[in-house]
Order: C-alpha cells, then structure tokens, then sequence
C-alpha cells in the first residue's frame, strides 16, 4: 500500500504544476487592477506605480509566477491585498467550516443515497423504485441557492426550528454550531444523495443478477443478508467513484451554499476575494480546493484496493 502511494504521489506532481500554472494564469486574467483594491478609486497614478513595485505587480508574469510558487512551495500564500491579512491563516480559519460542511453533506448523502438505491433496486419497477428516481431526478434539477432558500422559508420563518444563517464555532457551542449547519448539510447533501442513489441503484441491479447472488439465495440465506454482505460490497466500487468524482461539485456547491446562509468557510472566502480581486486570496483558495481534490482522489484510490484487492496500481 505504501509502495501504491507513493507511486501515486509521484504522478500526482505533474498534474500540481499544471495546475498551479492554471490557477496563476487565470487569476490574472481577470479585469479589474489590484490597485484599485488597496489604494481605492482616488489614489494618483505615482500612488499606483509605487503599489505596484512593492507588490512585484511591474513584474512580468512568468517572474511573478516563479516568485508565487517558491513562497507556496514555502508554506507562504501571500498578504490580502485589501486587509493585509495572512492568506494561510485566513485558510485556516475557514478550512474547517468548509470542511465540516462537506463532511456532513457526505453524511447525509450516503445515508440517504445508499438505502434508497437499493430499496430501489431490491423492488425494481414498483412503487419504491418509481419514487425514488422522481425525488433523485427533483433533487439534482433544484439549483443549491434555490434549495437553500426555501429550506430557510420551511425550517427558520414557516416553523421557527432553526436559525437561518451565521455560524458558532464547534468548540464554543456544539449544539448551536450543529443547528447552524443542518440547512447548509441538507442543500448540498440531497442533490449529492441523488446521485448516490442512482449510482447505487444502478450497481446493485447489475451485481443482483450475478450467479453468486442467485447461488447465495439458493443456499436460503436471508434477502438481508445477500443484500447487505454479497451483493452491496461487490457494488462498492462504482458508489465510491462517484462520491470521489463529486467532491470537486460538493466544493463548488459550498461556495454558493457558504454564501447563502452568510458561513465563513472557503467558498465565501473565494467569493469575496473574487469581486475585491484579492489575488493572493483568490490563488490560495483555489490552490487549495485543487489540493483537496487530489487528495479525495488518492483517498478513492486506496479505498478501491481495499474493497477489491484485484485492483492493481
């Protein structure tokens, strides 16, 4: 296994170099000048001139972008440009409300998903199948900030249950940090659940028609337990590609859910950054988001040969 990560480490470099040069490229190709973000609209052109000497902005860019990736390389994002602030600390700080986040959007889908993709699949064609795929078709069609909003009219103004935005952090008060973050988990986890279910199902209708699971059921072992223990374990492997493939939706789902119910995770922080053009912010949050990526991936690797060890580097 470790020789397998490692391996996959080493392949992954390539891909975190183009990527970088992807992140920089874009990020100053939107207009707008950097200037204007520290300085304001009123400040002189030698008021601009001299910002941009201090900042490298006079710079050519591929200077620019090897003076950028040697500080990244070096743990070091950068300063706001509009309030100074250290860019890692200001990914510190956010990270794990995102993280959170999508933590229990995970949760919530494969505690939804996975159950109903294989009732759906142990009925197939009847009532529960029928009504399944039509709440998994509504639940990817509804937009994230439509489905926040009217989970706030429901659960916050209609019933009064929950608050409808802000956020606490864990430590200072659990039960007050889980209310906060019930709304957001459910806006991004049942589109998320919808795609789990489908996969689920679709997997579980393939393995149920394999002679194993016909032999298993002629030995007169419970439909249980040739659901739960031969059938679902041997349809792992699809259900977990898609989870894997989904996180980099699940984090663009957080940055419009974050900004909905007002969280201050990373998604409100690339936002914000975007309409302030605060390069430095905008670098390190997609910088980071990539790197969140690549590591889901590595993780879906590994839990691929631990499910199956017939799957080979």
């Amino acid at each position: 296994m470790l020789s397998y990560l490692g391996k996959k480490l080493v392949q992954m470099l390539p891909v975190a170099f183009f990527v970088t040069v992807i992140v920089f490229s874009l990020t100053n190709l939107l207009p707008g000048d950097p200037t204007v973000t520290i300085l304001g609209e009123q400040a002189t052109p030698e008021q601009r001139a001299a910002v941009r000497v201090e900042y490298g902005l006079d710079q050519p860019a591929p200077i620019r972008y090897v003076t950028w990736l040697t500080r990244v390389a070096q743990g070091e994002f950068g300063r706001s440009l509009r309030t100074r602030e250290d860019v890692g600390a200001m990914l510190a700080a956010r990270i794990p409300v995102t993280l959170q986040l999508g933590l229990l959007s995970i949760l919530i889908a494969v505690a939804i998903g996975v159950p109903a993709g294989i009732l759906a699949a142990r009925f197939r064609g009847g009532l529960i199948d029928v009504a399944a795929s039509l709440v998994a078709m509504s639940s990817v069609a509804v937009p994230y900030f439509w489905m926040g909003v009217l989970l706030i009219m429901l659960f916050s103004l209609q019933l009064g249950w929950l608050p409808p935005s802000g956020h606490v952090r864990f430590l200072d008060d659990p039960a007050q940090n889980m209310k906060l973050m019930v709304m957001p988990s459910l806006t991004i986890g049942t589109a998320f659940a919808a795609l789990v279910m489908r996969q689920t199902r679709a997997s579980m209708l393939q393995v149920l028609s394999m002679d194993y699971v016909r032999t298993a059921r002629a030995k007169g072992l419970s439909e249980r337990l040739v659901l739960l223990r031969h059938a679902l374990r041997n349809a792992l492997i699809p259900i977990i590609t898609v989870i894997g493939l989904q996180v980099g939706a699940l984090l663009g789902g957080a940055v419009v859910t974050e900004t909905v119910f007002a969280l201050p995770g990373l998604g409100r922080m690339l936002v914000d950054g975007i309409f302030q053009r605060d390069f430095p912010v905008i670098q390190g949050a997609i910088l980071f988001i990539v790197i969140a990526v690549f590591m889901v991936n590595l993780l879906t690797d590994m839990l691929y040969r631990a499910f199956d060890p017939r799957v080979e580097a």
